[in-house]
């Protein structure tokens, strides 16, 4: 009897949002206008380190990558010049709000070759077996469904393409407040566990920003 009842408890516990505490700033526009700002902050360069994590990556001229969780696009003129003309840059967010500041961005910035995904809590909705690379920068904690959306990412890569998050330490100072203490699921080694029980192996794991942000690069298995 008790088998049974684990059985039928087990897809609810697998269809649960894992990320409410996260996303409660993202509930609302109202919210995610004030979350924007940050994104797009005058000193997010200074912080982020985008050229130096567009090197990290091994971006090269003629790759497809994709930009899961664009935000407000705040990556989008990094990763565009890194593919040049010849490549292509597929920005994904599920906001309608936050693509249009990405769109907006994209604009200013005459980037012609990103193309605009609006995705789901449930896939990205990445053209299959297309990109040499998925970035998800500060964006894999707030996935409520990460089974879902990396089997939907996994499908996307072509032969050869990796993944790579860059996500915060669970740490009490990565985050201002403390916030990692309970936006953060995991540390750095439960990501990777996390990654190879959804069919994903390891590559590397790296500081990024030290003692605020890692790269963890992944390959499908």
């Amino acid at each position: 009897m008790r088998r049974w009842l684990l059985l039928l408890l087990i897809p609810g516990l697998l269809a649960a949002q894992v990320a409410q505490k996260a996303n409660e700033g993202y509930r609302t526009e109202e919210g995610r206008a004030n979350v924007g700002k940050g994104l797009a902050g005058p000193n997010r360069d200074a912080q982020q380190k985008p050229e130096q994590l567009v090197r990290s990556l091994g971006i090269k001229p003629g790759m497809s990558v994709a930009d899961v969780g664009t935000g407000v696009g705040y990556m989008l003129p990094f990763l565009s010049k890194a593919v040049g003309p010849g490549g292509h840059v597929y920005a994904e967010d599920i906001f309608p709000d936050f693509l249009d500041k990405a769109k907006q961005r994209g604009a200013e910035s005459k980037l012609e070759n990103v193309t605009f995904i609006l995705g789901d809590t449930h896939s990205p909705k990445l053209p299959p077996g297309k990109l040499d690379l998925v970035l998800i920068l500060d964006a894999y904690h707030h996935f409520d469904y990460p089974s879902d959306m990396l089997a939907d990412i996994k499908r996307a890569l072509a032969p050869g393409g990796r993944l790579a998050i860059v996500e915060y330490y669970k740490t009490k100072d990565s985050m201002g407040g403390g916030r990692a203490l309970e936006h953060i699921r995991f540390t750095d080694t439960e990501l990777v566990k996390e990654l190879e029980s959804y069919g994903f192996h390891k590559v590397s794991v790296q500081p990024h920003v030290p003692n605020v942000q890692y790269l963890a690069i992944f390959r499908p298995r």
